[in-house]
C-alpha cells in the first residue's frame, strides 16, 4: 500500500520507517528542510534505540522516502497526520494550527476512497471538525483516529508490535471502510 506520514518529528518518522519496514511504500513530508535532510541521509533527528538502524534498513529498500513537498503524497492510499500539538502558551489547551495546517495541506492531495489517519493527541470534537473539512472540500475522502502509545525509548518496537489499536472511525458504511484500510495497513 502507498503510505504518507505528513509530520517527520518522533512520531512521524519512526511511523514512516515502521510502515515501510511492514512492506508499504511510505513518503514522509514535513517543512522542515533539514530534518528532511538528515532523515534522508539516515541520520536521526533524535535519539530513539533501534532507530536509525530501522531507517537506514528501509530507506536502501526504497519503500521509504522523505520530502518537503506536499504533492510527493498524492497517490496514497493513507495519509497519517504525525504533527506535534504543543500547549498553548499561558493557557490549558492544545494548539492545533500544526494538524490543521496538515490537514489542510493534504487537500491539495486528497481524492474520493483516500484515508486521512490522524495520531497526533488532539481534544475532543478536534476530528469531527476535520472530518467536515475534509468531505466538505473532497467529498469521498474519509478520516479516521489511530493514537499512537509509543513509549521513549520504545517507539520502534511499540509501533512495529504494538500491544494494542484504537480505531476512532466515522459512522456508518465509512467507518467498516475506514477500519478495512487500517487493519491492511497493521497486517503483519
Amino acid at each position: 500500500m502507498r503510505i504518507s506520514v505528513v509530520g517527520c518529528g518522533y512520531l512521524g518518522a519512526v511511523h514512516a520507517a515502521s510502515m515501510a519496514e511492514l512492506g508499504h511504500e511510505v513518503v514522509g513530508v514535513d517543512v522542515d528542510e533539514p530534518k528532511i535532510a538528515a532523515l534522508r541521509a539516515a541520520r536521526a533527528p533524535f535519539y530513539e534505540p533501534g532507530f536509525e538502524e530501522l531507517l537506514e534498513r528501509t530507506l536502501a529498500t526504497g519503500r521509504l522516502r522523505f520530502s518537503t513537498d506536499i504533492a510527493d503524497a498524492a497517490g496514497a492510499a493513507v495519509h497519517f497526520v504525525c504533527v506535534g500539538t504543543p500547549q498553548k502558551r499561558g493557557e490549558y489547551a492544545a494548539d492545533l494550527r500544526y494538524v490543521q495546517a496538515a490537514t489542510e495541506a493534504l487537500l491539495a492531495v486528497l481524492e474520493p476512497g483516500q484515508l486521512v489517519v490522524g495520531k497526533s493527541t488532539v481534544p475532543v470534537g478536534t476530528a469531527a471538525g476535520l472530518a467536515e473539512l475534509i468531505g466538505d472540500k473532497v467529498p469521498g475522502a474519509l478520516l479516521a483516529w489511530n493514537p499512537e502509545f509509543l513509549r521513549e525509548g520504545f517507539a520502534v518496537a511499540d509501533t512495529l508490535h504494538p500491544d494494542r489499536l484504537v480505531y476512532g472511525l466515522p459512522a456508518g458504511p465509512d467507518g467498516g471502510t475506514a477500519q478495512r484500510l487500517l487493519d491492511e495497513v497493521y497486517a503483519p
